[in-house]
Protein backbone atom coordinates (compact mmCIF):
# COMPACT_ATOMS: atom_id res chain seq x y z
CA UNK A 1 0.00 0.00 0.00
CA UNK A 2 2.79 2.41 0.90
CA UNK A 3 4.44 1.83 -2.47
CA UNK A 4 1.17 2.54 -4.26
CA UNK A 5 0.72 5.77 -2.33
CA UNK A 6 4.31 6.71 -3.13
CA UNK A 7 3.73 6.02 -6.80
CA UNK A 8 0.73 8.31 -6.85
CA UNK A 9 2.66 11.04 -5.08
CA UNK A 10 5.60 10.78 -7.48
CA UNK A 11 3.40 10.85 -10.53
CA UNK A 12 1.33 13.79 -9.37
CA UNK A 13 3.95 15.98 -7.70
CA UNK A 14 7.34 15.07 -9.03
CA UNK A 15 7.78 12.57 -11.81
CA UNK A 16 6.41 15.02 -14.34
CA UNK A 17 9.72 16.85 -13.87
CA UNK A 18 11.44 13.91 -15.57
CA UNK A 19 9.52 14.61 -18.76
CA UNK A 20 10.78 17.30 -21.06
CA UNK A 21 8.80 20.05 -22.73
CA UNK A 22 8.96 20.17 -26.49
CA UNK A 23 11.85 22.41 -27.54
CA UNK A 24 11.46 25.24 -29.99
CA UNK A 25 12.35 24.39 -33.56
CA UNK A 26 16.14 24.19 -33.39
CA UNK A 27 18.55 26.06 -35.60
CA UNK A 28 20.91 24.10 -37.80
CA UNK A 29 24.20 23.26 -36.06
CA UNK A 30 27.07 25.67 -36.72
CA UNK A 31 30.24 23.92 -35.54
CA UNK A 32 33.60 25.65 -35.89
CA UNK A 33 35.69 24.43 -38.81
CA UNK A 34 38.03 22.34 -36.68
CA UNK A 35 35.14 20.57 -34.94
CA UNK A 36 33.41 19.98 -38.25
CA UNK A 37 36.60 18.36 -39.51
CA UNK A 38 36.58 16.04 -36.50
CA UNK A 39 33.00 15.03 -37.29
CA UNK A 40 34.01 14.34 -40.89
CA UNK A 41 36.71 11.99 -39.61
CA UNK A 42 33.99 10.03 -37.79
CA UNK A 43 31.86 9.91 -40.93
CA UNK A 44 34.87 8.64 -42.87
CA UNK A 45 35.11 5.67 -40.49
CA UNK A 46 31.45 4.73 -40.94
CA UNK A 47 30.63 1.58 -42.89
CA UNK A 48 28.08 1.59 -45.72
CA UNK A 49 25.56 -0.19 -43.48
CA UNK A 50 25.76 2.66 -40.94
CA UNK A 51 27.96 1.03 -38.29
CA UNK A 52 30.77 3.13 -36.84
CA UNK A 53 33.48 0.68 -35.77
CA UNK A 54 36.58 0.85 -33.64
CA UNK A 55 39.91 0.92 -35.49
CA UNK A 56 40.07 -2.90 -35.32
CA UNK A 57 36.68 -3.19 -37.02
CA UNK A 58 34.43 -4.20 -34.12
CA UNK A 59 31.30 -2.26 -33.19
CA UNK A 60 30.37 -1.44 -29.60
CA UNK A 61 26.74 -0.20 -29.37
CA UNK A 62 27.42 2.51 -26.76
CA UNK A 63 30.34 3.99 -28.66
CA UNK A 64 28.32 3.75 -31.86
CA UNK A 65 25.56 5.90 -30.32
CA UNK A 66 28.13 8.43 -29.13
CA UNK A 67 29.44 8.71 -32.68
CA UNK A 68 25.92 9.23 -34.02
CA UNK A 69 25.42 12.05 -31.51
CA UNK A 70 28.64 13.75 -32.61
CA UNK A 71 27.65 13.48 -36.28
CA UNK A 72 24.28 15.04 -35.54
CA UNK A 73 25.77 17.82 -33.40
CA UNK A 74 27.79 18.90 -36.43
CA UNK A 75 24.86 18.83 -38.83
CA UNK A 76 25.82 15.55 -40.53
CA UNK A 77 22.25 14.30 -40.47
CA UNK A 78 22.53 11.69 -43.22
CA UNK A 79 25.34 9.65 -41.60
CA UNK A 80 23.75 10.13 -38.17
CA UNK A 81 20.44 8.71 -39.37
CA UNK A 82 22.29 5.87 -41.09
CA UNK A 83 23.89 5.08 -37.73
CA UNK A 84 20.51 5.00 -35.98
CA UNK A 85 19.14 2.86 -38.78
CA UNK A 86 21.90 0.32 -38.07
CA UNK A 87 20.73 0.17 -34.47
CA UNK A 88 17.13 -0.45 -35.50
CA UNK A 89 18.20 -3.22 -37.86
CA UNK A 90 20.54 -5.00 -35.44
CA UNK A 91 18.47 -4.86 -32.25
CA UNK A 92 17.59 -8.35 -31.09
CA UNK A 93 14.00 -9.44 -30.35
CA UNK A 94 14.59 -9.10 -26.60
CA UNK A 95 15.55 -5.42 -26.99
CA UNK A 96 19.32 -5.81 -26.56
CA UNK A 97 22.33 -5.59 -28.86
CA UNK A 98 25.30 -7.96 -28.91
CA UNK A 99 28.27 -6.65 -26.98
CA UNK A 100 30.50 -6.92 -30.04
CA UNK A 101 29.81 -7.17 -33.75
CA UNK A 102 32.61 -7.72 -36.25
CA UNK A 103 36.25 -7.23 -35.39
CA UNK A 104 39.51 -9.03 -36.13
CA UNK A 105 38.25 -12.48 -35.08
CA UNK A 106 34.93 -12.28 -36.93
CA UNK A 107 34.66 -13.74 -40.45
CA UNK A 108 32.57 -10.74 -41.62
CA UNK A 109 31.90 -7.24 -40.28
CA UNK A 110 28.27 -8.23 -39.65
CA UNK A 111 29.08 -11.37 -37.64
CA UNK A 112 28.26 -11.24 -33.94
CA UNK A 113 31.55 -11.76 -32.12
CA UNK A 114 30.19 -11.67 -28.55
CA UNK A 115 26.57 -12.66 -27.88
CA UNK A 116 26.55 -11.18 -24.38
CA UNK A 117 24.81 -7.83 -23.92
CA UNK A 118 25.51 -4.94 -21.56
CA UNK A 119 22.79 -2.94 -19.86
CA UNK A 120 24.32 0.49 -20.38
CA UNK A 121 24.79 -0.26 -24.08
CA UNK A 122 21.06 -0.79 -24.54
CA UNK A 123 20.00 2.20 -22.44
CA UNK A 124 22.15 4.65 -24.38
CA UNK A 125 19.93 4.44 -27.44
CA UNK A 126 17.47 6.64 -25.53
CA UNK A 127 20.14 9.31 -24.96
CA UNK A 128 21.06 9.31 -28.63
CA UNK A 129 17.44 9.45 -29.78
CA UNK A 130 16.58 12.31 -27.43
CA UNK A 131 19.73 14.16 -28.50
CA UNK A 132 18.77 13.78 -32.15
CA UNK A 133 15.36 15.23 -31.35
CA UNK A 134 16.90 18.18 -29.53
CA UNK A 135 19.22 18.87 -32.47
CA UNK A 136 16.69 18.44 -35.27
CA UNK A 137 13.19 18.70 -33.75
CA UNK A 138 12.18 15.81 -36.01
CA UNK A 139 9.16 14.02 -34.52
CA UNK A 140 9.02 11.57 -37.41
CA UNK A 141 12.45 10.35 -36.34
CA UNK A 142 11.42 9.84 -32.71
CA UNK A 143 8.30 8.01 -33.87
CA UNK A 144 10.49 5.59 -35.86
CA UNK A 145 12.88 5.11 -32.95
CA UNK A 146 10.28 4.77 -30.20
CA UNK A 147 9.69 0.99 -30.57
CA UNK A 148 13.46 0.48 -30.48
CA UNK A 149 13.85 2.62 -27.36
CA UNK A 150 10.87 1.03 -25.62
CA UNK A 151 12.19 -2.48 -26.20
CA UNK A 152 15.71 -1.53 -25.11
CA UNK A 153 14.58 0.05 -21.84
CA UNK A 154 12.32 -2.91 -21.10
CA UNK A 155 15.31 -5.23 -21.48
CA UNK A 156 17.50 -3.02 -19.28
CA UNK A 157 14.98 -2.88 -16.45
CA UNK A 158 14.77 -6.65 -16.47
CA UNK A 159 18.25 -6.47 -14.94
CA UNK A 160 17.39 -3.99 -12.17
CA UNK A 161 17.71 -5.20 -8.59
CA UNK A 162 15.12 -4.13 -5.99
CA UNK A 163 17.67 -1.81 -4.35
CA UNK A 164 17.89 0.10 -7.63
CA UNK A 165 21.18 -0.86 -9.27
CA UNK A 166 21.15 -2.49 -12.70
CA UNK A 167 23.33 -5.55 -13.27
CA UNK A 168 25.97 -4.83 -15.90
CA UNK A 169 25.35 -7.68 -18.36
CA UNK A 170 23.40 -10.69 -19.48
CA UNK A 171 25.87 -13.28 -20.74
CA UNK A 172 25.71 -15.31 -23.93
CA UNK A 173 23.68 -17.98 -22.15
CA UNK A 174 21.16 -15.40 -20.98
CA UNK A 175 22.28 -15.35 -17.37
CA UNK A 176 22.50 -11.99 -15.55
CA UNK A 177 25.84 -10.77 -14.29
CA UNK A 178 26.77 -10.85 -10.63
CA UNK A 179 27.39 -7.15 -10.03
CA UNK A 180 26.50 -3.62 -11.09
CA UNK A 181 28.88 -0.91 -12.30
CA UNK A 182 28.72 2.63 -10.98
CA UNK A 183 29.68 4.20 -14.30
CA UNK A 184 27.37 1.97 -16.31
CA UNK A 185 24.42 2.63 -14.00
CA UNK A 186 25.07 6.37 -14.14
CA UNK A 187 24.81 6.17 -17.92
CA UNK A 188 21.65 4.08 -17.58
CA UNK A 189 20.12 6.77 -15.38
CA UNK A 190 20.59 9.31 -18.13
CA UNK A 191 19.12 6.80 -20.57
CA UNK A 192 16.04 6.38 -18.39
CA UNK A 193 15.56 10.12 -18.07
CA UNK A 194 15.72 10.55 -21.83
CA UNK A 195 13.49 7.53 -22.42
CA UNK A 196 10.84 9.02 -20.13
CA UNK A 197 10.90 12.18 -22.24
CA UNK A 198 10.54 10.12 -25.40
CA UNK A 199 7.61 8.27 -23.84
CA UNK A 200 5.99 11.64 -23.29
CA UNK A 201 6.46 12.53 -26.95
CA UNK A 202 4.94 9.19 -27.95
CA UNK A 203 2.02 9.81 -25.56
CA UNK A 204 2.83 6.53 -23.85
CA UNK A 205 3.72 7.47 -20.25
CA UNK A 206 5.83 4.90 -18.46
CA UNK A 207 5.32 5.33 -14.68
CA UNK A 208 7.33 2.21 -13.95
CA UNK A 209 10.32 3.76 -15.72
CA UNK A 210 9.94 6.86 -13.59
CA UNK A 211 9.99 4.84 -10.39
CA UNK A 212 12.93 2.78 -11.67
CA UNK A 213 14.86 5.98 -12.40
CA UNK A 214 14.22 7.35 -8.91
CA UNK A 215 15.34 4.09 -7.29
CA UNK A 216 18.44 3.90 -9.49
CA UNK A 217 19.30 7.55 -8.92
CA UNK A 218 18.96 7.03 -5.19
CA UNK A 219 21.26 4.00 -5.29
CA UNK A 220 23.86 6.02 -7.18
CA UNK A 221 23.62 8.97 -4.82
CA UNK A 222 23.32 7.14 -1.51
CA UNK A 223 24.34 3.48 -1.77
CA UNK A 224 27.93 3.01 -2.99
CA UNK A 225 27.81 -0.53 -1.60
CA UNK A 226 25.45 -1.44 -4.44
CA UNK A 227 28.28 -1.29 -6.97
CA UNK A 228 31.46 -3.23 -7.67
CA UNK A 229 34.60 -1.39 -6.63
CA UNK A 230 36.15 -0.01 -9.79
CA UNK A 231 37.49 3.10 -8.10
CA UNK A 232 40.84 2.97 -9.88
CA UNK A 233 39.01 3.93 -13.08
CA UNK A 234 38.32 7.60 -13.70
CA UNK A 235 34.83 6.86 -14.99
CA UNK A 236 33.75 5.69 -11.54
CA UNK A 237 34.81 9.09 -10.23
CA UNK A 238 32.89 11.53 -12.42
CA UNK A 239 30.09 9.47 -13.96
CA UNK A 240 27.52 10.03 -11.17
CA UNK A 241 27.76 13.72 -12.10
CA UNK A 242 27.77 13.10 -15.84
CA UNK A 243 24.72 10.84 -15.65
CA UNK A 244 22.75 13.25 -13.47
CA UNK A 245 22.64 11.43 -10.13
CA UNK A 246 24.57 14.23 -8.40
CA UNK A 247 24.30 17.98 -8.77
CA UNK A 248 25.04 20.99 -6.59
CA UNK A 249 27.27 20.61 -3.55
CA UNK A 250 27.32 16.82 -3.77
CA UNK A 251 28.65 16.99 -7.33
CA UNK A 252 31.27 19.58 -6.42
CA UNK A 253 32.45 17.49 -3.48
CA UNK A 254 32.78 14.37 -5.62
CA UNK A 255 34.77 16.24 -8.27
CA UNK A 256 37.07 17.65 -5.59
CA UNK A 257 37.66 14.22 -4.03
CA UNK A 258 39.07 12.68 -7.20
CA UNK A 259 40.78 15.66 -8.78
CA UNK A 260 44.35 15.11 -7.64
CA UNK A 261 44.09 11.36 -8.22
CA UNK A 262 43.01 11.52 -11.84
CA UNK A 263 43.82 14.94 -13.32
CA UNK A 264 47.34 15.44 -14.66
CA UNK A 265 47.89 19.19 -15.05
CA UNK A 266 48.37 20.18 -18.66
CA UNK A 267 47.79 16.65 -19.96
CA UNK A 268 44.26 15.54 -19.09
CA UNK A 269 42.64 12.70 -17.18
CA UNK A 270 44.20 9.38 -16.30
CA UNK A 271 42.09 6.46 -17.47
CA UNK A 272 43.19 4.54 -14.37
CA UNK A 273 44.68 6.02 -11.24
CA UNK A 274 47.81 3.84 -11.12
CA UNK A 275 49.03 4.26 -14.70
CA UNK A 276 50.78 7.22 -16.40
CA UNK A 277 48.24 7.26 -19.20
CA UNK A 278 45.79 10.03 -20.06
CA UNK A 279 42.92 9.45 -22.47
CA UNK A 280 41.02 11.96 -24.55
CA UNK A 281 37.62 10.34 -24.00
CA UNK A 282 37.88 10.41 -20.20
CA UNK A 283 39.20 13.95 -20.35
CA UNK A 284 36.27 15.08 -22.50
CA UNK A 285 33.76 13.27 -20.30
CA UNK A 286 35.17 15.11 -17.29
CA UNK A 287 34.68 18.32 -19.27
CA UNK A 288 31.02 17.38 -19.71
CA UNK A 289 30.67 16.56 -16.01
CA UNK A 290 32.28 19.86 -15.01
CA UNK A 291 29.99 21.74 -17.35
CA UNK A 292 26.99 19.85 -15.96
CA UNK A 293 27.73 21.01 -12.40
CA UNK A 294 28.48 24.61 -13.30
CA UNK A 295 32.30 24.56 -13.35
CA UNK A 296 32.56 25.90 -16.87
CA UNK A 297 35.86 27.77 -16.52
CA UNK A 298 37.49 24.64 -15.16
CA UNK A 299 35.88 22.63 -17.96
CA UNK A 300 37.47 24.89 -20.56
CA UNK A 301 40.88 24.53 -18.94
CA UNK A 302 40.62 20.75 -18.98
CA UNK A 303 39.34 20.69 -22.55
CA UNK A 304 42.34 22.70 -23.72
CA UNK A 305 44.59 19.76 -22.83
CA UNK A 306 43.20 17.50 -25.57
CA UNK A 307 44.40 19.74 -28.40
CA UNK A 308 47.83 18.11 -28.29
CA UNK A 309 46.19 14.74 -29.16
CA UNK A 310 44.49 16.05 -32.30
CA UNK A 311 45.66 14.69 -35.65
CA UNK A 312 45.93 16.82 -38.77
CA UNK A 313 42.86 15.09 -40.23
CA UNK A 314 40.72 16.20 -37.27
CA UNK A 315 40.61 12.86 -35.49
CA UNK A 316 42.04 12.29 -32.01
CA UNK A 317 44.51 9.80 -30.65
CA UNK A 318 42.91 7.62 -28.00
CA UNK A 319 45.53 8.25 -25.32
CA UNK A 320 49.02 9.36 -24.33
CA UNK A 321 51.50 7.46 -22.16
CA UNK A 322 53.29 10.43 -20.67
CA UNK A 323 56.27 8.62 -19.16
CA UNK A 324 57.24 6.86 -22.38
CA UNK A 325 55.87 9.78 -24.42
CA UNK A 326 53.99 7.54 -26.82
CA UNK A 327 50.45 7.40 -28.09
CA UNK A 328 48.79 4.47 -26.35
CA UNK A 329 47.12 2.68 -27.90
CA UNK A 330 48.55 3.74 -31.23
CA UNK A 331 45.15 4.37 -32.75
CA UNK A 332 42.68 7.16 -33.44
CA UNK A 333 39.24 5.90 -32.46
CA UNK A 334 35.99 7.37 -33.76
CA UNK A 335 34.41 7.34 -30.30
CA UNK A 336 37.31 9.35 -28.90
CA UNK A 337 36.72 11.96 -31.57
CA UNK A 338 33.01 11.84 -30.77
CA UNK A 339 33.69 12.64 -27.12
CA UNK A 340 35.75 15.65 -28.21
CA UNK A 341 32.91 16.90 -30.42
CA UNK A 342 30.32 16.59 -27.64
CA UNK A 343 32.60 18.39 -25.17
CA UNK A 344 33.20 21.18 -27.66
CA UNK A 345 29.46 21.51 -28.22
CA UNK A 346 28.73 21.65 -24.49
CA UNK A 347 31.18 24.53 -24.09
CA UNK A 348 30.37 26.42 -27.31
CA UNK A 349 26.71 25.61 -27.88
CA UNK A 350 26.83 25.19 -31.64
CA UNK A 351 23.96 22.68 -31.67
CA UNK A 352 20.59 22.59 -29.95
CA UNK A 353 21.68 19.40 -28.20
CA UNK A 354 24.61 21.06 -26.43
CA UNK A 355 23.02 20.95 -22.97
CA UNK A 356 21.94 17.30 -22.95
CA UNK A 357 24.36 16.43 -20.14
CA UNK A 358 23.85 19.70 -18.28
CA UNK A 359 20.10 20.26 -18.50
CA UNK A 360 18.59 16.92 -19.38
CA UNK A 361 15.28 15.92 -17.82
CA UNK A 362 15.75 15.38 -14.09
CA UNK A 363 13.82 13.89 -11.21
CA UNK A 364 12.67 15.66 -8.07
CA UNK A 365 15.88 14.56 -6.35
CA UNK A 366 17.49 11.27 -5.49
CA UNK A 367 17.93 11.66 -1.74
CA UNK A 368 14.67 9.72 -1.26
CA UNK A 369 14.11 6.31 -2.88
CA UNK A 370 10.95 5.15 -4.58
CA UNK A 371 10.95 2.04 -2.36
CA UNK A 372 12.79 2.60 0.95
CA UNK A 373 12.34 -0.98 2.11
CA UNK A 374 14.11 -2.32 -0.97
CA UNK A 375 17.29 -0.36 -0.34
CA UNK A 376 17.30 -0.60 3.45
CA UNK A 377 16.62 3.05 4.11
CA UNK A 378 14.65 4.09 7.16
CA UNK A 379 10.91 4.07 6.90
CA UNK A 380 10.82 7.79 7.58
CA UNK A 381 12.04 8.36 4.02
CA UNK A 382 8.77 6.95 2.76
CA UNK A 383 6.83 8.86 5.38
CA UNK A 384 8.34 12.12 4.18
CA UNK A 385 7.01 11.50 0.68
CA UNK A 386 3.67 9.95 1.50
CA UNK A 387 2.79 12.06 4.50
CA UNK A 388 1.98 8.95 6.53
CA UNK A 389 3.77 7.44 9.50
Amino acid sequence: MRRHKLMARLLVEGAHAMRHVKPAHPARPTPPADVAQTAQSIAAAQRPDGAVPWPDGHVDPWDHVECAMALSACGLTVPARLAYGWLRETQRPDGSWPRTTGGPEAPTPETVADEAAESHHAAYIAVGTWHEYLVTGDRAFTDRMWPTVRAAIGWVLGLQAPRGEVVWERDAAGQPGRFALLSGCSSILQGLRCAISLAGLADEPQPDWELAAVQLGHALACHPEAFADKSRFAMDWYYPVLGGALRGNAAAELIAQGWDTFVVPGLGVRCVSDQPWVTVAETCELVLALDACGQRDRAREVFATVARQRHDDGSYWTGWQYVNENHYPAERSSWTSAAAVLAADALSGFSAGAAIFRAGPTAVGFDQPADPAACGCEATAADALTGHG
